[in-house]
């Protein structure tokens, strides 16, 4: 896997899609293996939510941009839970068809909204991560994707003014640019896997035995979804 140092410079609005297309082949099908009691799992990265209740909020929070309606406060604490609860009597094969749906459908939208909704890409593969985690499944918050997810890193951190940072990344053979690029801040520095900083970026805890420095800033200046 390689990425180069600045990938990032110019938004591929194509980019957010083909994270949620690439992510949608893997997790789908985990899916629908799975069995019922499967789906009654707790989810430790969403306190409180079931395996059932973040699908629900994903697929419900896809389609809202599929169908365009982004009302004031979507996506609030609020608007998750009338999502979750509107789909309280779907069989689970439901939600995961309509997951299927919004993966599929929600790029090209994104696309054109000249980035104000990329974010939502990063935080549903994110969420996939942490369905896998809940599932005891590998590759939580890394495989085919990660290539897709730093380079929408990049682009997010850097339109969102964030902390820089220069990462050295073990798996990756040119050194990342994250963050904002004025120079008035030094870069911090991350050493480390992909799988590990992407972890820091969601505000998930780094994986098992992930070994990892980081100078110059702290962890939870990187999280991006704050919290």
């Amino acid at each position: 896997m390689t990425t180069p140092a600045d990938v990032n410079d110019v938004r591929d609005p194509e980019l957010p899609g083909r994270l949620l297309t690439i992510e949608r082949d893997a997790l789908v099908p985990l899916l629908r293996a799975r069995t019922d009691a499967d789906f009654a799992l707790p989810v430790p990265a969403c306190p409180g939510w079931t395996v059932r209740d973040l699908l629900a909020h994903s697929s419900g929070a896809l389609i809202r941009v599929v169908e365009n309606r982004l009302e004031d406060g979507v996506f609030s604490p609020e608007s998750n839970d009338r999502d979750i609860a509107e789909r309280a009597d779907w069989p689970h094969a439901r939600v995961v068809d309509e997951l299927e749906r919004g993966m599929t459908e929600a790029g090209p939208v994104i696309a054109r909204a000249g980035g104000a909704l990329d974010g939502i890409a990063l935080g549903e593969w994110v969420h996939a991560g942490d369905v896998r985690t809940a599932l005891g499944e590998p590759g939580a918050y890394g495989g085919p994707a990660l290539p897709a997810v730093l380079a929408l890193l990049g682009t997010l951190t850097r339109e969102r003014g964030h902390v820089p940072l220069h990462a050295d990344l073990d798996d990756v053979d040119e050194p990342l640019k994250l963050g904002e690029v004025s120079g008035e801040r030094p870069p911090g520095r991350f050493i480390g896997d992909a799988a590990t900083l992407v972890r820091l970026y969601a505000g998930r805890a780094p994986g098992d035995g992930a070994g990892y420095e980081l100078a110059g800033v702290e962890a939870a200046e990187l999280n991006l979804f704050g919290g």
